[in-house]
């Protein structure tokens, strides 16, 4: 029989009324002819309430011991979404990561799937079986140890099991009924979109839209794997929701398909850095061994020489999340005490956002950044970055201006109208 991935999200399964609605959804997807494998997350605040206690008890946490903890959430959802199958006279049996196995990295916290051995599953299948519960976010490493795959990894987990398996389909249940244009909270005429190509949606995942995690389309896409997002609390047949898919399958995509934005976004900027082969290397190397999230990178001629051949210094401007600013002045300060760059001071601005638009039209189409930007300076808006791609187009703005600017644009490209 043919294969379908169903994934239900922590708000989806959040208590045992929610468990029982998801379990009729899949037993629907029984009475359709598939086979299926549900990969669940843990009830909605559990992960958060785990990871507290492993907090409280140990702030220095041996990591082993920590995923050992936090996997245990989705245990718990897997065995309760089997009982509550059964008793809807669906055959169905439970699976933690280690009983796959699903095999990962041995990097705790972060561990990717490396494999998944899918004849354990297949063979109950065989027997007779119609549901495998798998407990998402979790895996075994080459040392026999519990490993988890990072928040969101439930969403990576679905998306490996549909490759595995030569799924039809992957569907994502979640608290939304779908992809919308922009924020619905932001833009009262934000539209359900029927279709968006995986690079459309790897770029709104990593431009700070929540619906998808970034590395579970990247995984999507590499395999094929048609993804739908649709919700847990509605009726759903097989035209909710949207798909996710490979670009042939859009027969005319829109210029651009949606605006995404980054609220917590800081701009730093070193001034007159020296200007020689091998700066660039010098500054976001650190940068990355600290673990920092560098995304626009601008290089001007510095206006602060003070005496200096303004030819041979310059300044690095750059953005990355505010939370990792601190981490960023560090790495920065200790590679000037090492003597690897120099530079005269760092200015940071932590009071900026992102706001980006998206579509695989822009490869075909001229003029977007123009029509962005106009949009952008009618209302006042000024442009700190900007950075673009073949599909997108973002830029660095202050962020009290954040929500105009994204109404702005989805005004701008017509967003709220179909075709």
């Amino acid at each position: 029989m043919p294969i379908l991935v169903m994934k239900f999200g922590g708000t989806s399964v959040a208590d045992l009324t929610r468990i029982r609605a998801a379990a009729a959804k899949v037993r629907a997807e029984v009475a359709r002819g598939h086979d299926v494998i549900v990969i669940v997350s843990a009830m909605a605040g559990r992960t958060n309430e785990l990871v507290g206690w492993v907090n409280e008890t140990s702030p220095m946490y041996d990591a082993r011991e920590y995923d050992a903890v936090v996997s245990s959430g989705e245990n718990v959802t897997a065995g309760l979404m089997a009982l509550t199958l059964q008793e809807m006279d669906v055959p169905a049996r439970s699976w933690q990561g280690w009983q796959v196995p699903i095999r990962t990295t041995s990097a705790h916290g972060a561990a990717r799937i490396e494999g998944i051995d899918r004849a354990a599953i297949d063979a109950k299948f065989t027997e007779g079986f119609r549901v495998a519960v798998i407990a998402g976010f979790q895996g075994l490493s080459p040392e026999g140890r519990i490993t988890t795959l990072g928040r969101g990894g439930s969403d990576t987990t679905a998306v490996a099991f549909a490759a595995a398996f030569e799924a039809i389909r992957c569907d994502i249940y979640t608290d939304v009924d779908g992809i919308y244009t922009t924020d619905p909270r932001i833009s009262a005429r934000a539209r359900k979109l029927e279709r968006i190509s995986f690079e459309e949606m790897l770029e709104l995942a990593s431009l700070g839209a929540k619906v998808l995690q970034t590395r579970s389309v990247e995984l999507a896409m590499r395999y094929k794997v048609r993804l739908r997002v649709l919700s847990s609390f509605e009726d759903t047949d097989e035209t909710s929701g949207t798909l996710v898919c490979d670009e042939d399958e859009i027969m005319e995509s829109k210029v651009v398909s949606g605006v995404a934005h980054s609220r917590d976004e800081a701009k730093l900027t070193l001034v007159t850095v020296e200007d020689r082969p091998g700066i660039a290397a010098a500054i976001f190397g650190p940068l990355a061994e600290a673990g920092v999230n560098v995304d626009m990178i601008v290089q001007n001629i510095s206006e602060e020489a003070q005496g200096q051949d303004p030819r041979e210094v310059t300044d690095m401007t750059f953005s990355c999340p505010t939370d990792q600013v601190a981490r960023a002045q560090k790495a920065l300060e200790a590679a000037r005490d090492r003597g690897e760059i120099k530079y005269d001071k760092l200015e940071v601005d932590t009071e900026v956002s992102k706001v980006s638009v998206v579509g695989i039209g822009m490869r075909s189409h001229a003029g977007v950044a123009a029509r962005m930007f106009a949009a952008l300076a009618a209302d006042g808006v000024n442009i700190k970055v900007i950075a673009t791609s073949e599909i997108k187009i973002s830029v660095l703005i202050d962020r009290k201006y954040m929500e105009l600017a994204v109404q702005a644009l989805h005004d701008a490209f017509d967003l709220d109208k179909a075709g």
